[in-house]
Order: C-alpha cells, then sequence, then structure tokens
C-alpha cells in the first residue's frame, strides 16, 4: 500500500538534548495519529497520557504479528524482530510466563536489600571519575559503567566476560541506517547461552541461575538475559546524565534532596516524567481491532507508545515542561503501566538516587562543561538517551 506523502515522518537523528519533542504539535492535534517511521512503514503513534495508560492495559497490543517477517517495522533491529511472535496467544502466554519467573527476582524487598552493594558500587565509581582529568564525559565515564556493572552482577555475568558483554551490546543497540544493517544479537546470545549452561552445573545467586534452575530452556535463558541487559542499561544511564544537567540548574532542589531521602525519591520521580523529552517509544501491534482516540487501529497495525509525549500532556501533568519535584501526584509513565510496567523499575529509582548522592557528595560543584544547547542525544539507538555530558567540578 503506498504511503502517504502527508504523513509526519518519525526519525533516530541526533536533536538537542533538552528542546521539546518536535512531535508535540501531533500531540494536539490527535491522541492517536497515523505516521512514518524510522524504517519508513506506516503505524499509529499515541500521542497522550490517558490513551497511552489505555493501550498498556489492552491485552490486544503485544509483540505478536500474523506475519512477522512482513510486519511493518519501528526501526531496522534484528533484537526487536526478534521479539515478535506470529501468535497473539503463545505471545500472551509468553508474556506472562517471563514476568512470573523474572518478578520475584525484582521485587522491591530484594531491590531494598541490593541497595548497600549499588551504593558502593556508585561510590566507587564516583571515585574513579573524580581522578579524571577535566573535563571528563560523565556519560561514557560514569552513567554507562555504573549501569552495567550492577546489571552484570544481578543477571551473573562474571568478570571476565563483562567487558566482551558490553561491546556486543553497545553493537546491537544501533539500529540500521542508510542502507546499513543493524548488527544482529546473536554473538551476544551465544555468550548468554554459554553462562546460562556453567550455571546450570553451578548456581549462583543471581538471575541466570534462576531461570535455569526454574527449568527455563537455556536459549530462551540467554534471549531473556540479554533482554534484562539491553532494556536497563542504556535507560538507566541516560537518566543518570540528563538528571545530572537538570539538577545542576536547581541546586537548591539538589541540595535539600542530598539531606532528605524522601526529597531525593520525589526528584528521581520528577526526573523520570521530566527528563526525556523524546525517544521513549515503545512499538506493539493489535492482534484485533481496537476503536481509540476517533481512529480504528486494524488488526496487524503497528502502534507507538511515545512514552515521553505522555509525560507531558498537559491534560495531566499542569506546566508540563517545568521541573517540579514537588509534583503530586505524579503518575508518569516511563516504566509503562499494567501488563508492561517495567520490571526493574525500583531498581531503576535505587540506582538514580544513590548515583545522585555519590557523584554531588563527593563532586559538589560538578557541573556541565558546555552550554546546555551544545548538548545532543545519539542518532542511531534504540534509546535516544544522551550521547555526551562533558563536566567540570
Amino acid at each position: 500500500m503506498p504511503h502517504s506523502p502527508q504523513l509526519p515522518a518519525l526519525d533516530t537523528d541526533s536533536r538537542p538534548l533538552l528542546a521539546p519533542s518536535p512531535l508535540r504539535a501531533l500531540r494536539d492535534e490527535a491522541a492517536v495519529c497515523r505516521v512514518l517511521t524510522p524504517a519508513g512503514d506506516e503505524a499509529w503513534l499515541v500521542t497522550r497520557h490517558a490513551e497511552t495508560k489505555a493501550l498498556l492495559h489492552d491485552e490486544r497490543l503485544g509483540r505478536f504479528h500474523p506475519a512477522p517477517a512482513t510486519a511493518p517495522k519501528y526501526v531496522d533491529s534484528p533484537l526487536v524482530e526478534m521479539l515478535i511472535i506470529d501468535d497473539a496467544d503463545t505471545a500472551r502466554e509468553m508474556h506472562r510466563q517471563v514476568r512470573a519467573l523474572l518478578g520475584p527476582q525484582f521485587a522491591a524487598r530484594r531491590m531494598q536489600a541490593l541497595r548497600p552493594r549499588v551504593a558502593g558500587a556508585a561510590q566507587s565509581l564516583a571515585g574513579d571519575f573524580a581522578s579524571l582529568e577535566r573535563p571528563a564525559d560523565l556519560h561514557r565515564h560514569f552513567a554507562l559503567p555504573y549501569s552495567l556493572s550492577i546489571l552484570h552482577e544481578l543477571i551473573g555475568v562474571p568478570d571476565e566476560e563483562r567487558g566482551r558483554a558490553g561491546q556486543l551490546l553497545a553493537d546491537i543497540g544501533r539500529v540500521g541506517t542508510d542502507g546499513a544493517a543493524a548488527p544482529g544479537p546473536g554473538p551476544l546470545f551465544a555468550l548468554f547461552g554459554a553462562l546460562a549452561e556453567a550455571k546450570r552445573a553451578v548456581p549462583q545467586d543471581d538471575v541466570l541461575s534462576r531461570l535455569v534452575a526454574a527449568g527455563v530452556p537455556t536459549e530462551q535463558a540467554a534471549a531473556l538475559a540479554a533482554t534484562l541487559l539491553m532494556a536497563g542499561l542504556e535507560s538507566v544511564a541516560s537518566f543518570i546524565t540528563l538528571g545530572v544537567v537538570l539538577l545542576t540548574r536547581h541546586p537548591e532542589r539538589l541540595r535539600t534532596a542530598l539531606d532528605e531521602p524522601d526529597e531525593m525519591a520525589a526528584l528521581v520521580e520528577e526526573l523520570l516524567r521530566n527528563g526525556k523529552q523524546s525517544g521513549s517509544v515503545l512499538p506493539r501491534y493489535a492482534s484485533a481491532d481496537i476503536d481509540i482516540g476517533g481512529v480504528t487501529i486494524r488488526a496487524g497495525d503497528l502502534v507507538l507508545l511515545d512514552f515521553a509525549l505522555a509525560n507531558h500532556d498537559e491534560r495531566v501533568f499542569e506546566q508540563a515542561g517545568e521541573f517540579d519535584p514537588g509534583r503530586s501526584p505524579n503518575p508518569h509513565m516511563s516504566f509503562g503501566h499494567g501488563i508492561w510496567h517495567c520490571l526493574g523499575a525500583s531498581l531503576a529509582r535505587i540506582e538514580l538516587a544513590e548515583a545522585f548522592g555519590a557523584l554531588f557528595g563527593r563532586m559538589p560543584g560538578l557541573r556541565p562543561a558546555i552550554a546546555h544547547e551544545r548538548l545532543f542525544t545519539s542518532a542511531g539507538r534504540l534509546v535516544g538517551g544522551p550521547a555526551e555530558l562533558p563536566v567540570r567540578w
């Protein structure tokens, strides 16, 4: 079917880090609108909070399509494509099984027990970062390695394999652009498959060991571990970097948060809502016709849930563009909702709070080394987070 030439086109280009999403005009026009994806296919973009929340509860939306090989794509990514199942009932059951298996591993109580280890990692890496020559790139030398170290420990990646796992992960996070193919996840899955087999013989206190102990086949355990790593790394690292930028613009809020855990928790929630202006898109497919927002989404259609747009919807958040840690309630969508709520939400909140405490506690004068207008997002990435953040202290 030929594309309508007037459809708005999405992209994964680099853009100013703190600039409002260029798609906000679409939110003002309609709750659900037709767009062209970065891969060149047609899709429905959901732009508002209420419709996003409703669809996150709707089991007619998921990772299923009757013909995965020809399904419309959001981006060219073998990792995203391999998650598409050709049968809706099978996909729903797999989703339920995965959440049942992994849910207990990410329970809030278990994550609180992990907090001292997270805090230790934050303090250690903040110390290493403080010894670097200034200016130094906080995103590359603190945010990414800190987030990665927590995930490696949780999943069960041994020290000697962490460098290789990190590089393979960085490769598959790229999307295909300008005719260049995106890297496939095969090598990372092979690495995690070997680790799963090793843990089947000698189990330890980690996610991979618990998965194989529960009878999960090696290939599925490897895929789950790789997906967890992919989902948790750049998203948390991006919010750490964004948080440093925003907190240096609100020093009075930062001072209060460093002394009061409840204030830090509220600050983290507002950062999760307000920090990302774009690049938080969840692609899903409809298994049946869905009437919503004045349109009918047809079975097989690609649906894009844009959490950054939902988080800045003035219908829900008064003065949505303002960074306000006192905002209450704060029903942001950064961790999804309903059946698609992020299992790692509790861990992410702990990681962010401990990161800011360690960084600003050790380097009170921490600040960007360049003007905010010169900070940009990464191009050609599944997660459109910061490209870099040079800082001084």
